[in-house]
């Protein structure tokens, strides 16, 4: 087997990187890559989602990203299950059904998913498939921050600056913001550069 082209693709799932490729629909390396997903590769399944969703080398099929990610998902992919929870939330190749959504999120969050957590968070802080609860908000959010999600972080340091379901606090704001900058998120560090100076 050429690995070469299953190289290529792995990366679009692991870091969403998407680099310049070109397969006809019924390429033999598109084939190969179909029957490793098919063979149980959750990885190469939620990968061949990303193509399908995002147009990268295909034409842009909504309904099989969808397959693909449900393939993941149900493989074990915490990050399929995210994936198919945002076609869910956008009713993208899918009808819109928030409730499906959120148990895709609790699914990747709880599969150590920052992004999973990250969705699910914001769908408790909109009360979108689920009662509106912004305690449990921040604490899917922490939880996100603590799996390395850079923009939570970022967004957690917002919530404590200004009291947003929660008690308005400056060192927690500063922390969080902190967090961030270490994760090399910008926006992380003009706050934390902002609230430092005004200190």
């Amino acid at each position: 087997m050429n690995l070469r082209y299953l190289f290529l693709v792995i990366p679009l799932f692991a870091t969403c990187a998407f680099p310049s490729i070109s397969w006809a629909e019924e390429s033999p390396e598109l084939k190969e890559l179909r029957t490793l997903c098919d063979q149980g590769n959750t990885i190469v399944c939620g990968a061949l989602g990303v193509l399908y969703k995002n147009s990268t080398g295909v034409t842009q099929d909504l309904f099989q990203a969808a397959a693909f990610f449900r393939k993941a998902c149900d493989g074990g992919s915490a990050k399929g299950c995210n994936n198919l929870g945002l076609m869910y939330e956008d009713g993208r190749g899918l009808r819109q059904d928030f409730v499906e959504a959120v148990a895709l999120f609790r699914k990747a969050c709880d599969g150590g998913e920052a992004t999973g957590c990250t969705s699910l968070g914001l769908m408790y802080e909109k009360g979108e498939g689920i009662r509106q609860d912004l305690l449990e908000a921040v604490q899917l959010f922490r939880k996100a921050c603590d799996l390395r999600s850079a923009s939570t972080c970022w967004y957690l340091g917002n919530i404590y600056e200004y009291g947003k379901g929660v008690r308005q606090s400056n060192t927690d704001a500063l922390n969080y913001f902190g967090k961030a900058c270490d994760m090399k998120e910008e926006l992380g560090c003009v706050n934390y550069a902002r609230m430092k100076s005004n200190k």
